[in-house]
């Protein structure tokens, strides 16, 4: 197939259309945040179609968004943990110092009395102690070095919980706009499913059939092979998740998005990619469609926006969109934005 658009059936009544049509601008424009989009008012299914097909490519778009949120807020847990990790070991190296500090005044303490300069250094601010230079002189230069040394654990320690707490908030904000793309791509499907319910049942029948056409292998034929071992079996686990259904969000193995089943693919031939179809885009060596070998990421859009991977013989294998399985189409199917090799 050409494009995401699926072939015209007749019987849908115009004033029906039209309305329907400008409820789900509207709806979509609302949660973009922009001027709705006029139906056309000449127009027929085609029309309802093409509306439709706006509505999963700029899904798709918000679901790339999601994703690339989602990879980040794991970033960040991740970076959180660390920081919180080495937090932990700043308090326990500081714990210690003090410790041995004490014993020190203990020491003292048992020989009859405990040094003044002490006393104000173990009195949980060292920073001030140090300030004052003077004092100094009164401190032996085993616990002169001590005491710099706690002083820069606890300057170290300090550091780390604010580096926590900075990523905290990073990760907060994550959270913030995870959420908000997921009501794009929720506003975006309601109103494209709205808009599939109102067909009368032939074409719409018609537009069932035609998100399935391409589930049959077609001939791979002829060409070049992969050009690696890793790439035969991206291969094979692509096609192994034909008939799958297009899940957003999701990346495996029971359902996927599109640059959910490229990752997942290459994920069983040992191989990490990006998460994003946008991020794939630069996963490796780009090299002309004239050149293309099966395993190959192609990218479509100006923006990147989709992503499937070549199979051989001008096809490819990808998660079109939701109410479509995953499957075989031409690899001209849209304008092709580039073709990577990981």
């Amino acid at each position: 197939m050409a494009s995401h658009r699926r072939p015209s059936a007749p019987g849908f009544d115009r004033g029906a259309r039209v309305t329907l049509l400008s409820a789900a601008a509207a709806t979509a424009a609302a949660a973009l945040g922009t001027a709705p989009a006029e139906a056309d008012p000449t127009g027929g299914p085609a029309a309802t179609r093409a509306q439709v097909d706006r509505l999963y490519e700029q899904a798709e778009k918000a679901t790339e968004q999601y994703n690339k949120a989602g990879e980040h807020a794991d970033e960040l847990r991740a970076r959180v943990a660390r920081s919180q990790d080495r937090a932990a070991r700043g308090q326990e190296a500081v714990n210690r110092m003090r410790e041995a500090l004490g014993s020190v005044a203990g020491a003292q303490y048992r020989s009859g009395g405990v040094d003044p300069a002490l006393a104000l250094l173990l009195s949980g601010d060292p920073d001030t102690y140090l300030d004052r230079a003077a004092v100094l002189d009164r401190l032996g230069d085993r616990e002169a070095t001590v005491l710099s040394d706690l002083r820069r654990a606890q300057r170290g320690l300090g550091q780390e919980r604010s580096e926590a707490a900075r990523t905290l908030a990073e990760l907060e904000r994550t959270r913030t706009a995870l959420a908000r793309h997921k009501r794009v791509v929720e506003a975006k499907l309601a109103s494209a499913e709205r808009l599939l319910a109102s067909l009368p049942a032939p074409e719409r029948a018609a537009y069932d059939r035609a998100s399935r056409s391409g589930r049959g292998v077609p001939d791979l034929s002829g060409g070049a092979g992969p050009s690696s071992a890793r790439a035969g079996a991206a291969v094979a686990a692509a096609q192994s998740a034909v008939g799958r259904p297009y899940v957003w969000g999701a990346n495996g193995p029971n359902g996927f998005d599109c640059s959910g089943l490229t990752q997942w693919s290459y994920a069983q031939a040992g191989v990490g990619l990006p998460r994003t179809s946008q991020a794939q885009r630069y996963a490796g060596r780009q090299v002309p469609l004239s050149q293309a070998r099966p395993g190959d990421l192609v990218t479509y859009r100006s923006d990147a926006s989709h992503v499937a991977m070549y199979v051989g013989n001008g096809q490819v294998v990808h998660a079109p969109y939701p109410g479509a399985a995953v499957r075989y189409d031409p690899v001209g199917m849209m304008p092709i934005a580039s073709v990577t090799r990981p």
